[in-house]
């Protein structure tokens, strides 16, 4: 009886604020559970990405020179395939990353959660294009019988059109990435989980990467003007942020104090 008083006491509009506060508020263990293997997987899949394309598949790669490209993978294959491994591993951790995304934050809002997940989800697909591309430079590469009515320069600049390609897979890719970071740091920021200064910085951040992404579709010559490597590092920065805090803090709830001047 008490709590039908005071909902029909409250105004609809303060009502719902109330509730979304008094739900998150209250953590339970799937969401803490989920925020340690968040934590876990976002290090993680950071960490073998870089590696497998700076250490691994990058110095492979001689700009402008398609034949010392496929002399260079040709002589190091296993490095090669590792580097392709690398990819779908964080291929892998990114579909554990959103799946534990939403679970911390979908009673924040399950619509916008769901949307989140599913724009990371995209972006993971395409981003699974790329070691498929670089799979087929390296059969463009090897010494099949069919390839043999082709001449070496023609396939070799034929390989490293098809690594070029794989770039193109992520800047495809990047909106969606781009749109789902953004959302989750704006269900970040209502939910009070992390710190809300680190949460602006991520819709700020998200935000300015979709923004880079579908500016460069358009208008390839934007890098020229913005650097490639600022599309995406203020988002990559918040990222690696967040999974630290999940990893070390948790989950922060609202404090009772802030439901309890709802009720006021």
């Amino acid at each position: 009886m008490q709590s039908a008083i005071s909902k029909k006491a409250t105004p609809a509009g303060k009502w719902s604020s109330l509730q979304n506060k008094m739900t998150t508020s209250k953590i339970d263990n799937s969401q803490r559970t989920a925020a340690r293997v968040a934590g876990v997987a976002g290090l993680l899949t950071f960490a073998i990405v870089v590696f497998g394309n700076y250490v691994l598949l990058n110095p492979l790669i001689v700009p402008r020179n398609a034949a010392d490209t496929a002399r260079n993978i040709l002589a190091h294959q296993t490095q090669f395939r590792v580097a392709l491994t690398c990819f779908i591993t964080y291929g892998i951790g990114t579909i554990v990353l959103l799946t534990a995304l939403y679970v911390i934050l979908a009673p924040v809002n399950r619509g916008l959660a769901l949307a989140g997940a599913l724009f990371r989800l995209v972006f993971a697909m395409l981003w699974l294009i790329a070691p498929l591309n670089s799979l087929v430079a390296l059969r463009l590469l090897g010494d099949t019988s069919y390839l043999k009515v082709f001449e070496p320069d023609r396939l070799q600049a034929l390989a490293r059109v098809q690594l070029a390609g794989s770039f193109d897979d992520y800047y495809v890719g990047l909106p969606f990435f781009g749109l789902a970071a953004t959302v989750c740091a704006w269900l970040w920021l209502k939910s009070n989980y992390i710190p809300r200064g680190l949460s602006i910085f991520g819709v700020i951040g998200s935000g300015w990467c979709v923004f880079c992404a579908f500016v460069y579709l358009i208008f390839p010559n934007f890098n020229k003007i913005v650097n490639d490597y600022i599309f995406d590092s203020p988002m990559a920065l918040f990222e690696l942020a967040v999974s630290v805090w999940l990893l070390i803090k948790g989950l922060k709830p609202a404090a009772s104090d802030q439901v309890q001047a709802g009720v006021a």
